[in-house]
């Protein structure tokens, strides 16, 4: 008997045994692992680049970024940046005392305190570190995105802090005096607010003129009671007074001192 002709199915090479998909999804997933430890390393290359260091050690940098949220146990809690924003609190304290020192020959240790306690607040650091473009690349753990937005910001100082640490075990001393001095130079020739209350400041003044306390008067009240606005005047004798305005008489007499000393050319850094 002759056999019939072998009827080939067209679809059958498409078909893939259960050996070759499973071969399949590992390539697969190898390809996605490497895209995406590609896209970590150019993350950590572009971070490296705004904060003017290439680690020798890339675990340092990535520590740094590392929230005690995103590690898997909370026991390892040295895992996170925790350990590197201790040294880096101090460090910064270190070269920013010493950048004051060598800025300000005639301050006294009062006025050096007051500068340093304002360029080292975590509101400083977290300000540099929004200005660094580092907020993103904070690693958190499984929070909502809003969560996530605001736990991002409330620990942003931290974080420079963290990188300081990190820069300075990396590089040392030198490099992570370059980075500081790099990114509060600026901040320290103009600080953001007053260094002392503009009151004080006012009647010390006047006390060196010769002159007597000065005298706060309220001028106007306007606005409902929920919400008033307060105009006070500021006195002193031979100057013409100088007015504020602010939720409280506190605010007002503040803006007011604030103006009689712009006016008199008295710097308030």
């Amino acid at each position: 008997m002759t056999a019939g002709p072998t009827t080939i199915d067209p679809d059958a090479s498409l078909e893939q045994t259960p050996s070759a998909e499973a071969a399949l999804g590992e390539a697969a997933a190898g390809r996605n692992k490497r895209r995406s430890k590609a896209d970590a390393k150019a993350a950590m290359a572009a971070i490296e680049g705004r904060i003017g260091h290439a680690f020798k050690d890339p675990a340092l940098l990535a520590t740094a970024f590392t929230h005690v949220s995103a590690l898997r146990s909370s026991g390892n809690r040295y895992d996170s940046y925790q350990r590197l924003e201790f040294l880096g609190d101090h460090v910064l304290g270190l070269v920013v005392s010493d950048m004051l020192y060598r800025a300000f020959p005639k301050a006294d240790e009062g006025e050096l305190s007051k500068r340093l306690a304002e360029l080292v607040r975590k509101e400083t650091c977290a300000d540099v570190a929004q200005s660094l473009g580092l907020l993103e690349a904070i690693k958190l753990g499984a929070v909502g995105a809003g969560a996530g937005a605001r736990l991002r910001k409330s620990v942003l100082g931290d974080i420079c802090e963290a990188v300081i640490g990190a820069v300075y075990l990396d590089g040392g001393y030198a490099v992570a005096a370059e980075f500081i001095e790099r990114n509060w130079i600026e901040r320290m020739r103009k600080p953001s607010r007053p260094l002392r209350d503009p009151k004080t400041m006012l009647q010390e003044w006047a006390q060196a003129q010769g002159l007597p306390t000065p005298v706060y008067r309220e001028v106007e009240r306007t606005g409902p009671d929920h919400d008033p606005r307060f105009r006070v005047a500021v006195e002193l004798p031979g100057l013409m007074p100088a007015e504020g305005i602010g939720s409280s008489k506190r605010v007002a007499e503040k803006e007011a001192a604030s103006a009689m000393l712009a006016r008199e050319g008295v710097s308030s850094g």
